[in-house]
């Protein structure tokens, strides 16, 4: 005897099945659209099996003998992307902070925090590859251009990280401050800033390892550091430069990530150990 008829037996009103006709037709549709996008697309799939060949060839001529020669302007190169990302970073850590903090519900006005967060979500909205060339018709080709970009373009992802912290930070310090007849500006600074002090600073460290991947993607398009001489060899189909050059991309990204990753453990750690000394 099935379940439906035991409850009607004994009384009981049993909820009507739940439709799946509304998740049906929309899972439906966004079939249709990527298949339509798909059909929309200038693609000769006949030709994708030839795709593994010609990396396997592609990757033979990069990294079988690369070029070695020019490893001193790669290295100079590089660091002038890590500076970039660097200024980048800070750029946007200066202003987010405050725009951020400004946006939370418990610091500013709605007037205010409403304008704010919509800015972010417009920052967001657009490329770093796009803030660039819009750049490069007022600063030129210059890694400054890139430096600008970057630090631009992460106000609207670290402003919304700042807001959505100091938000998270828990009532019992700011209800304190407040009990001793502290203002808005008081609670910021004597509970909301130390309690969300060392999560921003492992997200600005964050922003920092972020911007090295993005700095080389920047310099495709003129902004300067490894992307611009990245594209120049690629140009001119020198693969085993190409290649020396994506190594040294690869093992100083990820030399700076283990070290940024480090440090915001450290920080990250040091702020739960401080925790739970004030509760002990």
């Amino acid at each position: 005897m099935s379940a439906t008829m035991t409850a009607k037996r004994i009384g009981m009103d049993v909820p009507p099945r739940r439709s799946r006709l509304g998740s049906t037709i929309a899972a439906l549709i966004v079939g249709v659209i990527v298949i339509a996008a798909s059909l929309d697309l200038d693609i000769n799939w006949s030709e994708t099996g030839e795709i593994p060949g010609e990396l396997l060839r592609y990757g033979g001529l990069m990294f079988e003998h690369p070029n070695w020669q020019k490893l001193p302007r790669a290295l100079f190169e590089m660091w002038r992307s890590i500076s970039m990302a660097w200024l980048g970073a800070m750029l946007c850590v200066v202003l987010s902070i405050p725009l951020g903090m400004l946006a939370a519900r418990s610091v500013g006005p709605a007037w205010l925090r409403i304008p704010l967060r919509g800015l972010f979500a417009v920052i967001r909205a657009v490329p770093e590859v796009i803030i660039a060339l819009i750049l490069l018709t007022v600063t030129g080709l210059t890694p400054f251009t890139g430096a600008l970009a970057l630090g631009i373009a992460g106000i609207g992802t670290q402003g919304k990280w700042v807001y959505e912290t100091i938000e998270s930070v828990q009532e019992g310090a700011s209800e304190a401050v407040r009990a001793a007849g502290a203002g808005v500006a008081e609670v910021t600074r004597w509970a909301l800033w130390p309690a969300s002090a060392p999560a921003l600073m492992s997200f600005a460290l964050y922003r920092f390892e972020i911007n090295i991947r993005t700095s080389a993607v920047l310099g495709l398009v003129g902004a300067g550091g490894i992307g611009s001489m990245l594209s120049n060899y690629t140009n001119y189909r020198e693969w085993d430069t190409v290649g020396m050059l994506l190594i040294v991309v690869v093992v100083v990204t990820m030399i700076i990530d283990w070290i940024s990753g480090a440090l915001r453990r450290r920080i990250m750690e040091g702020a739960r150990a401080r925790g739970m000394g004030r509760t002990n």
